[in-house]
């Protein structure tokens, strides 16, 4: 791929719904996934992400585009995804610089930890859409879109606090205009968050209500 070129990079090989690989390329990277739970040996301190919470988990370099945001492109929409993959290893496939795409975040199932991989400033390949990476926050979701007990409460809740920060330290309107669903993306193929992702609550949490 030509990496001096602004179209975003193709994912539809890599796809099964969401961010899924087939069994063998899955298999391939077993051997360096961080198990689920598990404390990243080699964690950035906090002062190195952009949410205090989060635990910093680099992706590829060739992942992402390294920018300026928000003097080079403006923020304004902040994007949700489901994975199709566990939590490990979606952050084993983000640091794979074949898998061709990465979001900003990472949040996990079971107790609503957050990872993030790419820095805000710069462009997550996440959406599948140039114009809309440039300007977006992309944020994965551990889970399967056609099985809800993934939407955990403190997934939920750690999601939409996250979002919110983003909004206010972005000025984004906290609505369903600039808070989006990967489905939403024009030209997408990707069904996520899916018919289960309870977008009601969420946004009531993302408001505070």
């Amino acid at each position: 791929m030509d990496r001096t070129n602004p179209a975003p990079p193709s994912r539809r090989s890599l796809i099964r719904g969401g961010l899924g690989l087939g069994a063998a390329a899955t298999a391939g990277l077993a051997a360096g996934l961080r198990p689920a739970g598990a404390v990243q040996a080699a964690a950035t301190p906090a002062a190195a992400v952009d949410y205090p919470s989060a635990l910093w988990a680099p992706a590829s370099t060739g992942n992402y585009t390294a920018s300026s945001r928000p003097s080079a492109y403006p923020v304004n929409l902040v994007v949700i995804h489901v994975t199709q993959e566990t939590f490990a290893d979606t952050i084993s496939l983000f640091q794979n610089p074949a898998h061709a795409a990465a979001s900003h975040y990472v949040v996990r199932s079971a107790d609503g930890a957050i990872d993030q991989c790419v820095r805000e400033r710069d462009i997550a390949w996440h959406a599948g859409n140039w114009d809309y990476n440039t300007r977006s926050i992309g944020i994965e979701h551990e889970g399967w879109v056609d099985q809800p007990s993934y939407f955990t409460t403190a997934l939920y809740h750690a999601s939409a606090a996250l979002t919110a920060e983003i909004c206010d330290k972005y000025g984004i309107p906290k609505d369903r205009n600039h808070i989006i669903g990967h489905s939403q993306v024009p030209g997408t193929d990707h069904t996520d968050p899916g018919p289960n992702w309870d977008w009601v609550r969420y946004m009531r949490l993302v408001n505070g209500v």
